[in-house]
């Protein structure tokens, strides 16, 4: 063992102590002995003072190497990266993951927002041949361009490749941020985008409508028709790249993306974030459009289903596969509430009626909380990470049920402090 030791910094000689570390660790049987060629440092390749990110991005390298990347071209792009500290705050902090619905909407459908996409709507003249060309309406995309990067004028500064290494050493999506990361790689191999001007958000989204280098990769277009993708500096490239990625998703020309709906006393919330069916089968168990109006003949034949974001205190909606289509572009229901409600106003179409209840926020340690007494009270809550999606949002909804409560799958304060409590009590069966 002490000659195998001393073998390795030998080998390590060139490296920072932090590598050397590593691999000692490894011979130490926390993984299986490396080769020599893997415990030997690529040239170039400093300590960024983190010995994670280094042993991280050590590991990282050699297997580009195996897949066939430039030695160079790995180290022209990766070798003096050091880990941002702001990535690690941000991560898991996206507001519509976090804020009351009601507070989200109302900071992302603002007057000024509303205003400011109908100015640009009016404007571009080249949008409606967008509109036609993928079937996605033209305020549906300014919208997205206002919800994403407010009209292309706060695309993010941050460099994209240090970003999404951050995340990949963190190792908390390791594998998600690995596979954009190479993505990222392409984009510059390619010439998609030159070294040093890679800028996005602190998660690797980029341009006017903000997209993950894959979906740049594959669903990135030229709209104005100079022989570049350029979703940077080109409104019709980032807004005709939009379009195509959700005419891909399977966008439906001419049906709605929500209803709002009243829903009667005694209604049984447990249904909401459930089936699928056709808005007469939801007519007849007393939902009604809160504009009194009567449903189009395209919509009629969708099968749509019914959400209350704020519980039942709040709106009610029933939702067509449009709505779903928007979340292929960010899997939150408030998100693309957001985008649907700001496309409406921005076509002069009336926003929503009923109040929006008064929320209060939950704090990331109130929702782990609550993951936790829901699981050990039997009710698959999932990971606790704080993030209250869909399948924290079944659990409450089965706790509800089973304790007589209103089954809305909504998650407040006052629930968290029932979960709390009643942790300690044995499941209920039949749930």
């Amino acid at each position: 063992m002490h000659s195998r030791v001393l073998l390795l910094l030998i080998l390590a000689g060139c490296a920072s102590p932090d590598s050397a570390l590593v691999a000692i660790a490894q011979q130490s049987g926390v993984a299986p002995p490396p080769t020599v060629e893997s415990t030997r440092p690529s040239p170039g390749f400093g300590g960024s003072g983190d010995s994670t990110f280094d042993a991280w991005r050590q590991d990282f390298v050699q297997r580009q190497r195996a897949a066939g990347w430039s030695e160079a071209f790995l180290r022209q792009h990766l070798g003096a990266l050091t880990p941002d500290p702001r990535v690690v705050a941000l991560d898991s902090r996206q507001p519509e993951f976090s804020k009351p619905v009601g507070d989200y909407l109302r900071g992302s459908v603002s007057e000024d927002r509303v205003s400011i996409g109908r100015s640009k709507r009016a404007a571009a003249a080249w949008l409606p041949g967008v509109e036609a060309r993928y079937g996605v309406p033209a305020e549906i995309l300014v919208a997205i361009w206002g919800m994403e990067s407010a009209f292309g004028a706060s695309q993010g500064g941050m460099d994209v490749v240090r970003s999404l290494a951050t995340l990949a050493a963190e190792g908390r999506r390791r594998g998600w941020a690995e596979g954009q990361l190479l993505a990222a790689l392409r984009m510059l191999r390619d010439g998609d985008a030159a070294p040093g001007t890679l800028k996005g958000s602190w998660a690797g989204a980029m341009g006017q409508t903000q997209f993950m280098p894959d979906t740049f990769l594959s669903t990135a277009v030229d709209g104005d028709g100079d022989g570049r993708r350029d979703i940077w500096s080109s409104s019709p490239d980032a807004l005709a790249s939009a379009a195509n990625l959700l005419a891909r998703a399977g966008w439906r020309s001419g049906e709605s993306w929500a209803v709002e709906v009243t829903l009667p006393a005694g209604f049984d919330y447990s249904l909401s974030e459930g089936p699928r069916q056709r808005p007469a089968d939801w007519q007849a168990l007393g939902a009604r459009r809160a504009d009194a109006r009567s449903f189009s003949q395209a919509d009629a034949g969708s099968e749509v289903q019914l959400i209350v974001p704020a519980g039942h205190r709040g709106p009610a909606f029933l939702v067509f596969p449009n709505h779903f289509v928007i979340r292929k572009y960010n899997n939150s229901t408030s998100y693309a509430l957001g985008v649907g409600m700001l496309a409406d106003r921005i076509a002069g179409r009336g926003g929503v009626i009923a109040a929006w209840p008064a929320e209060q926020p939950l704090s990331s340690v109130q929702r782990t909380a609550a993951q936790h007494a829901l699981n050990r009270l039997g009710f698959a809550a999932g990971e606790p990470d704080g993030v209250v999606g869909i399948n924290t949002r079944a659990a409450v909804r089965a706790y509800q049920r089973s304790r007589g409560l209103v089954a809305d799958g909504y998650l407040d304060p006052d629930l968290v402090r029932r979960l709390t409590a009643d942790q300690a009590a044995p499941p209920t069966t039949g749930h």
